[in-house]
């Protein structure tokens, strides 16, 4: 951003793409005009160690075991079944996978050692459950003061809805829509509403 003397950036992003977006805001808040994101957002605490919500987490722990290799990596019927169950599982309850999209998915990440390099992200950043489960609401004047609009989906099965009663804690300027029949996949199920609450944050 500085290289190509970007300023007054809006940031978007979802998942990963969200903690990115919380971060450069962090560190450099000059840069930022505002940020539009879904989950994943602080706020969960201890409660990601309820039982519903670990059985959801499952894969974070699967992913820093050799066994996941072993089990899926180079093997094409494991590694579509892999990614069938979590855009199913994380999708709303009316979406319907593209099975041409997913033979396209499929066929990249059976590739030997693709599935295991998609793994690294979670194997150099550790376990996200531990990270949240430690998770302390900083003080006010460290909390995120950037204007940020909270994109939250009704049907994540791995960041409930319900988790958002605690942004007070994080941020200090946020405008929270619950995105309703979505799962966890934004982009794919709401897309047309990310992309209008990027252009209402360009008009404020």
């Amino acid at each position: 951003m500085e290289e190509l003397a970007i300023k007054g950036a809006i940031v978007g992003g979802y998942d990963v793409g969200s903690f990115v977006a919380q971060t450069v805001a962090r560190i450099r808040p000059d840069l930022i005009r505002a940020l539009v994101v879904s989950p994943p957002l602080p706020g969960a605490g201890k409660r990601v160690l309820e039982l519903k919500e670990a059985k959801e987490f499952w894969y974070a722990t699967f992913h820093q075991l050799k066994l996941a290799e072993e089990l899926v990596d180079g093997k094409p019927e494991a590694v579509r079944a892999y990614l069938r169950h979590f855009w199913e599982h994380w999708s709303g309850p009316t979406y319907i996978v593209d099975e041409s999209r997913l033979d396209h998915l499929a066929e990249m990440y059976s590739k030997p050692g693709a599935f295991t390099a998609s793994m690294m992200w979670y194997r150099s950043s550790g376990n996200p459950v531990t990270a949240y489960a430690q998770e302390e609401p900083p003080e006010r004047s460290k909390r995120l003061a950037t204007p940020t609009t909270i994109l939250w989906q009704e049907h994540d099965s791995i960041f409930p809805i319900r988790w958002s009663d605690r942004l007070d804690d994080f941020f200090i300027d946020y405008k929270l829509e619950r995105l309703l029949g979505v799962g966890h996949f934004t982009p794919l199920k709401a897309t047309d509403k990310f992309a209008a609450a990027i252009k209402e944050r360009l008009q404020d």
